[in-house]
């Protein structure tokens, strides 16, 4: 564990790190099976346009394609952040806040992994 001057605790141990990244890998996993489902949706959708004869549910249609286009959009975010978060586990700069440089709380961390701010500094924004 790494400590400053005045004994306050700097960043994670590499035991911690590793508790992060596993939950951070179970996100991703259930992250990218979300995305595989929204894409695979779009596809769908986009081959079975041709075979519909155009009419009254044409709108219907085009709301739920823009409704799982923007969901596959921010699941797609999601996994950035989630694989971001991987990649400050391996610099060991995990967890700490890039406002402050203070370190993020743990339960803050623990529900949301892929946080770059701490509460404080995020309610500052």
């Amino acid at each position: 564990m790494s400590k400053n001057n005045n004994g306050i605790k700097t960043r994670y141990t590499d035991q911690e790190l590793a508790e992060f990244e596993a939950i951070i890998d179970k996100k991703l996993e259930e992250a990218r099976t979300q995305l595989e489902y929204y894409l695979k949706q779009l596809s769908d959708m986009a081959d079975n346009a041709d075979a519909k004869v155009r009419g009254l549910d044409d709108g219907l249609g085009t709301a739920e394609n823009e409704r799982l286009n923007n969901m596959a959009v921010r699941m797609r975010k999601h996994v950035q952040h989630l694989e971001n978060a991987k990649l400050r586990i391996k610099n060991k700069v995990y967890g700490i806040c890039r406002a402050s440089g203070k370190l993020i709380s743990k339960p803050r961390l623990l529900a949301v992994p892929h946080a770059t701010l701490s509460i404080e500094a995020k309610q500052k924004r």
